[in-house]
């Protein structure tokens, strides 16, 4: 009858007698029949509508019947069958039965039977609509269970003490019942087959892969046997990666800055269409420039992109926070009457409550990490998009150390904040319920404790601004650093070949150090926050204490007190600890934040940009070119030939005037821009293979013999920037992918300098001239060979700026002008009887073709072994255990006696807070005489000064790990630098450059930062883990049965998870480089890559790097989550050991140590797994070390200086040079590319060397430097074997003008002498001999000019007549120009070589030569053809022999 009653009566008249105070507890029949039974059915009865919604909405395939699905169907109709009996029976019951049941025994199987068909029909849609594993049923499931539960205890108990209340029949189905609910939880457990036509997405139990990842498991267990490789990695979710994490972002961000145009710009909108409007709306904005004060807010877009799905965590976290004082308040209930198993259940609760926390925890950092994760790739993604489209004058502010650091250092600094920046106000939430319970248990006494906080808040508040100062400070230098770094990596052979090395290296130590001291302030400050922090709970406890005894004698410390409040203020401990950490990494992200928003502001291509300011101006160009003709531009050098093509791309900041091109474009840049791909890659450059087409570009490029010289013909691989190629072989490479690419407008920057007079020819004749390849596309050519003038539509004449001349040949000729007053001085070919016909280059097309079939056969051979061609070296990853010689090596550099003091300085620290809490417990336990007791003070005094103490050694070693962890960063920088300066050409051909400067970027930064605080968290945890088990083992000797089979568990967990943890590590930072490799790839061809429309496939190339990094990075934090949920388990049954025990034996235990045992075992698991977590995170991080001390085993060059010098002072006095029997090969798996190479060159002889592009002409030049060392034969200077001197000696005492002209952003003057060694007259005398001191002089800060990066801020032909000026510094006694007059005009090559002669005319001078007049009055010649001498003798008797001497002068016209 009291069925019919509302619920909630039901509540209020529980039988409280029946169910808590009593020795047998259990609920009421009425109870067991409804609220148990209806629960579970209300859930899935509410989720059921959601969940169908969901699924209709997310169709992931189908999926066929299967033996579990068969079975969970069945299960559930039996369920069905059941319930429906019991409605049956009670109808019957109703007619045969003189009592009529009550209403519930029809009601509840009803709804039960009811709820169970429900099931049964969605484990069905399930499977129709793929769903392999359901959390929704699963949880319903459980739920069923758990409430059967209780009723089958309560009908067993039933059953044996009032046997005659029993119903057979209600019994029987309900045992049956229950089984079945076994079953379907079990079968609800399992995973289904995955579904048909679906992307196969393991989603193997989301439910459970929160409780326990069990995925990860497989993986881990996989790690533990071998080390981790690239195959064993899950791949991305698509939620995860670039192509839907970057977008969004961008979008966001584009938003916010549309939002700051419309606000500052008003009327713009207006204006926008028509073209009367057009003016007004130009200078609206540049006054809008001039006001516009606010910024887009980079932080709402992120907040935007990635804040709903972080918004998750926020919850979590809640729930966990609550979770953890409803545990501490199950832990002290203290009632010594109440019946045990109040004890027992409370244990058990305990140990469910601490279960559930652990899962909602691990959940939330999940989520936290994810967030973190996406953040980064997002960041990558936009800085690289944003670098494509960056303009010409934002290029100059940013440099390429600022973006890599963007990439690295910042897109890591977020990472590291998403995990914390939940306690912001998860700290002070569970500050303020410490709080609280203590005001419970202390009374006002708390408000002292508070005092202290509120004290401790404006000192760390300004230590963190000091921080941030110091953190932009320090990012300052990296970026330097890195800049230079990139540079000096990009310039290596220029460094080489002047012997520059330590100069640089110096540069580079200096910034380092400016690096360091930031550092080591910082490290003052840290270790004054960690001893205001670490001392922050002891004073508040110290505090509250003295005021609690002091204010009344009564007040008395008991053992429940101080134990209570001792682990509230442990509590405390935490989010005190965590909240300058969390303000500190708020500030690294806020400077990055700031970094990244100016970065992602910089002005872009696209638009028409009004900047008043401009270093370079094309002054009022008219011109227009016809489809199809062939224009060619000439001038002096720096008179503004390939601004003229930048500004056709537009590349330039414009002023004024429109440019309009018709048709897509190519673009040959004047100096190459090769990829790190294979040749063939190069050339086809993304577009599809057309073979035939591609054969005959690759003959018009004379690449053929190429081909066949190259190890895998055109799938040999080009290292970056194309170091294995000659300068000639660069350029018609850039040339051939511009011609395949086939295009309507082609702008050719000087492609013939680079290249010998007859390929010249050649080129000209087969591809750009009026019957080559591209004889119906208009073409713009930059040239300085007036040989072609006259087969051109138009030639356009620059001078400083402008246009002084225009027309075609005959009509300036005519005209009689400057240009043709220049033709005739310079032009030595006769136009007369050449009648503009090119005669055909050295093999003519006809033995060309009879050589093709036998080519093919060698091309196809080559082709089968592509590895032959393998040039770069990816990272590799070490495996295994990190080798105790790396460990070794870290403590080296931090120094033995440091190491030492620390310990000592932990050990102490750890001793007296040991001893603190003990007296503590003895004072609890002091007789309390007439209500008070009566040595307190005393115990106070000791109290408080132990305290002391342990802050003092916690400022001590704070000091010495972090001054420790700076020496040793900065010994590892030094060392490492100095083995990379060390390494020969060919290790830096083999090696990306991204994997070098990931170790200067990314793995210093992780040695400067990381590990430092890492060894300062592991030793504290591990010497508080020893504590705690000393404490715990006197308190309560029970426990030493249980805390040796656990710290076995825990070993064996950590050496299980660390096996993983490591190698992923490992397998993350390899995956790294590449993404610095291809960055910097693309930032040195970003107007290649835009000339060419090839964006989207650079930045989906990008982007996949970044994905596959994160593939390396998300198993990790599945693996953390793996580990931090086992070692959670196992702590929490510590607890509830300790918790039992104490249950067990509470007759026997004083109060005060049984307290101390307690809160010290509650101490142990967070101690235990932090001690696990910090072990691994130090052998993670060490990896950082390991990877820096990589570069220490490489090869080496031969030493740079030899003590004491052998040579004689002012060594070569003379400048002969002998060469023996020389043959030189560059890797020893090749062939000799020189071989048996005798001559010799008396004191000032003037000798040129000519032949075929990859003759071997630089080749020789680089044995003479030893850039490569010979392998056989020997070379004499002076009578001195070169190969028994020092580098440097010898480096320092020839002088080369190499091929590439490499700057280094810098000034003038450090370019010309980084050594300072040189007065500024001898400079400006250089400078006016190299016909630079006009030019020089005309520049604002005149020497002081600072060059951008890679001299980007000079003409090629500048940077090319600053490196005369450098030879002419040096002015030694040989002097070897490589190609050197390459980018100039015919003007200032003819002044180049009169300087040559006037001012190295007692010296030796050997000139790689393409333009065969200069070398014409030569003393000799050397002819050399595929890497042997084939001609050496002066030029006339040459000419005379008629060989291959002479069909090169005839092809350059010059007989």
């Amino acid at each position: 009858p009291e069925t019919t009653f509302p619920l909630i009566i039901y509540f209020l008249d529980q039988d409280w007698n029946r169910t808590w105070y009593t020795d047998n507890p259990d609920f009421t029949q009425c109870f067991q029949n409804t609220v148990l039974v209806w629960l579970p059915c209300l859930y899935l009865w509410i989720c059921a509508p959601i969940y169908l919604m969901y699924l209709r909405s997310h169709d992931r395939g189908y999926i066929c019947m299967s033996h579990i699905n068969k079975a969970r169907t069945a299960v559930g109709l039996l369920l069905w069958i059941i319930c429906w009996s019991d409605v049956f029976f009670s109808f019957w019951e109703r007619s045969h039965s003189s009592s009529v049941p009550a209403p519930v025994h029809l009601v509840s199987p009803t709804l039960l039977g009811f709820t169970m068909l429900l099931a049964t029909f969605l484990i069905q849609y399930e499977r129709m609509k793929g769903v392999q594993s359901s959390g929704v049923m699963l949880i319903y499931w459980l739920l069923a269970l758990l409430c059967a539960t209780v009723t089958f205890r309560s009908k067993i108990f039933q059953a044996l003490d009032q046997p005659s209340t029993v119903c057979v029949w209600r019994y029987t189905t309900f045992y049956i019942y229950y089984a079945l609910l076994l079953a379907s939880l079990l079968l609800s457990c399992l995973t289904d087959q995955p579904p048909l036509f679906s992307e196969a997405i393991k989603d193997s139990v989301r439910i459970l892969l929160i409780c326990t990842p069990l995925v990860s498991t497989r993986m881990m267990v996989t790690g533990y046997r071998r080390p981790l490789e690239e195959k064993d990695l899950w791949s991305l979710n698509s939620e995860d990666r670039s192509h839907t994490v970057v977008p969004q972002l961008v979008c966001h961000w584009n938003t916010e800055c549309q939002k700051q145009k419309m606000l500052y710009s008003p009327k713009k909108a207006m204006h926008s269409e028509g073209k009367e409007g057009r003016a007004v709306e130009e200078s609206e904005i540049l006054i809008v420039k001039a006001q516009k004060t606010k910024e887009s807010s980079l932080f709402w877009a992120l907040c935007r992109t990635f804040g709903p799905y972080f918004f998750i965590s926020c919850l979590y976290k809640i729930i966990q926070d609550v979770l953890m004082f409803v545990g501490l308040l199950i832990r002290f209930v203290n009632n010594s009457s109440a019946p045990y198993w109040h004890g027992y259940f409370y244990a058990a609760l305990l140990f469910i409550c601490t279960c559930v926390q652990s899962l909602i925890l691990q959940k939330y950092f999940h989520v936290c990490f994810v967030s973190g994760m996406r953040l980064r790739t997002a960041i990558i993604g936009a800085v690289y998009r944003k670098a494509l489209v960056i303009s010409s004058a934002a290029r100059r502010t940013s440099t390429v150390g600022e973006m890599v650091n963007l990439m690295s250092v910042d897109a890591q600094r977020f990472m590291d904040l998403i995990t914390y920046i939940n306690m912001i106000w998860s700290a002070p939430l569970q500050v303020v319920l410490a709080l609280y319970f203590l005001w419970q248990n202390l009374g006002p006494s708390v408000l002292a404790g508070v005092a202290v906080m509120v004290l401790m808040v404006p000192i760390n508040a300004v230590i963190a601004m000091k921080t941030k100062t110091y953190q932009v400070a320090q990012m300052k230098s990296k970026d330097n650093r890195i800049k230079l770094m990139n540079e000096m990596l990009n310039g290596i052979k220029v460094l080489k070949l002047y012997a520059w090395e330590l100069a640089f290296k110096d540069k580079v130590s200096k910034i380092r150090e400016s690096e360091l001291r930031v550092l080591k302030k910082t490290a003052y400050l840290g270790a004054m926050s960690s001893f205001t922090w670490i001392c922050a709970p002891f004073l508040v406890a110290l505090s509250t204490f003295t005021v609690y005894v002091l204010i009344d004698e009564k007040n008395v410390l008991d053992a429940q007190k101080a134990f209570v409040s001792l682990a509230l203020f442990n509590i405390l401990r935490f989010p005190l600890n965590m909240l300058p950490m969390v303000i500190s990494s708020m500030v690294q992200a806020s400077v990055s934040l700031k970094r990244l928003r100016v970065f992602l502001s910089h002005e872009e291509l696209q638009e028409d940009v009004f900047i008043l300011l401009l270093c370079l101006l094309l002054c009022l160009l008219n011109v227009c070119i016809p489809e199809g003709s062939l224009v060619a531009v000439v001038g002096h050098v720096g008179s503004g030939k390939s601004s003229l093509l930048s500004a056709l791309l537009g590349e330039m900041d414009k002023l004024e005037g429109t440019v309009a091109v018709k048709g897509s474009v190519a673009y040959v840049p004047q100096q190459a821009w090769i990829q790190n791909a294979t040749l063939k890659d190069n050339i086809m450059f993304g577009q599809e293979r057309r073979q035939t087409w591609y054969q005959r570009v690759v003959e018009a490029c004379a690449l053929q013999p190429d081909l066949e010289i190259l190890p895998a013909g055109d799938d040999t691989e080009i290292g970056e920037k194309g170091v294995n190629l000659s300068g000639g072989q660069k350029q018609r490479v850039s040339l051939a992918r511009a011609v395949y690419c086939d295009r309507a407008v082609y702008l050719l920057d000087d492609p013939l300098s680079a290249v010998d007079a007859h390929v010249g020819k050649h080129i000209f004749e087969q591809v750009v001239g009026p019957q080559g390849l591209l004889k119906n596309k208009t073409r713009v050519l930059v040239t300085h060979g007036l040989s072609y003038l006259p087969q051109t539509d138009l030639i356009l004449v620059m001078v400083e700026g402008e246009i002084t001349e225009m027309g075609s040949y005959q009509h300036l000729m005519a005209t009689e002008g400057a240009f043709a007053e220049f033709q005739r001085t310079y032009a030595a070919v006769d136009h007369n009887n050449d009648d503009g016909k090119i005669s055909s280059p050295v093999g003519s097309s006809v033995s060309k073709l009879c050589q093709k079939n036998e080519e093919d056969k060698v091309l196809g051979e080559k082709a089968k072994q592509p590895e032959v061609g393998k040039l770069t070296e990816p990272d590799k990853a070490s495996t295994g255990l990190v080798k105790l010689s790396v460990f070794g090596s870290y403590l080296k550099a931090i120094g033995v006696i440091l190491s030492c003091i620390s310990l000592l300085l932990f050990l102490t620290q750890n001793l007296v807070s040991l001893f603190s809490n003990y007296w503590l417990s003895l004072w609890t336990d002091d007789p309390v005489v007439n209500g008070t007791q009566p040595n307190r003070l005393m115990r106070l005094g000791v109290y408080g000064a132990l305290g002391l103490s342990q802050g003092v050694s916690v400022f001590g070693y704070s000091l010495s790990t972090s001054i420790g962890g700076i020496l040793a960063s900065r010994c590892l920088h030094q060392s490492m630098l100095y083995d990379v300066l060390r390494s020969p050409m060919s290790f830096f051909e083999r090696t990306p450059s991204g994997n070098l400067v990931n170790r200067f970027a990314k793995e210093m930064d992780t040695i400067d930062t990381v590990i430092p605080s890492i060894i300062k968290m592991f030793m504290g945890s591990m010497f508080n883990v020893m504590g705690s088990c000393i404490i715990i083992l006197i308190a309560t000797p029970l426990v030493a049965i249980i805390i040796p089979v656990l710290g076995l568990l825990y070993f064996f967990v950590q050496r299980f998870y660390v096996a993983s943890s490591r190698q992923l590590k490992r397998l993350e930072s390899v995956s790294r480089s590449p993404i610095y490799t291809h960055f910097n790839e693309t930032l040195l061809g970003t107007s290649v890559i835009r000339a060419f429309g090839e964006q989207e496939r650079f930045i989906r190339e990008s982007d996949q790097c970044v994905d596959h990094n994160q593939k390396a990075y998300y198993p990790s934090i599945v693996a953390n989550r793996w580990l931090a949920v086992r070692l959670e388990f196992v702590g929490n049954c510590i607890v509830s050991f300790a918790a039992l025990f104490a249950v067990i034996a509470r007759e026997s235990l004083s109060p005060g140590i049984m307290g101390l045992s307690i809160s010290y075992a509650l101490q142990l698991t967070s101690s235990l797994t932090w001690l696990v977590r910090m072990s691994s995170e130090v052998e993670t991080n060490i990896v950082a070390v390991e990877r820096v001390k990589e570069y220490s085993d490489t090869e080496k060059e031969a030493e740079w200086t030899h003590e004491p010098s052998s040579l004689p002072t002012g060594w070569p006095t003379e400048g002969c040079i002998e060469i023996r029997g020389l043959g030189l090969r560059y890797r020893h798996d090749l062939d000799l590319a020189i071989r048996n190479i005798t001559i010799k060159i008396h004191q000032g002889e003037k000798v040129g060397i000519v032949g075929r592009t990859g003759a071997g002409k630089s080749s020789l030049t680089l044995a003479l430097f030893r850039i490569i060392e010979a392998s056989e034969g020997q070379i004499f200077i002076d009578g001195v074997d070169i190969a028994q001197l020092g580098l440097h000696e010898l480096r320092s005492r020839i002088t080369i003008i190499p091929q590439d002209p490499v700057l280094f952003s810098g000034s003038l003057r450090m370019n010309l002498d980084p050594f300072e060694s040189f007065s500024d007259e001898e400079v400006w005398r250089s400078l006016e001999y190299s016909h630079l001191k006009s030019f020089v002089s005309g520049l604002p800060n005149k020497l002081s000019h600072e060059c951008s990066e890679g001299g980007e801020n000079l003409s090629v032909g500048q940077r090319q007549l600053l490196c005369l000026a450098r030879a002419l510094l040096r002015k030694t006694k040989i002097l070897v120009l490589d190609e050197a007059t390459a980018a100039v005009d015919m003007e200032t090559d003819n002044l180049i070589q009169s300087t040559i002669r006037s001012q190295f005319e007692d010296c030796t001078v050997l000139t790689i030569a393409h333009r065969l007049n200069t070398i014409m009055d030569y003393t000799r010649v050397l002819v050399l053809d595929k890497g042997e001498m084939a001609e050496f003798d002066s030029p006339s008797n040459l000419l005379a022999q008629r060989g291959a001497f002479y069909k090169m002068a005839k092809d350059a016209g010059l007989v």
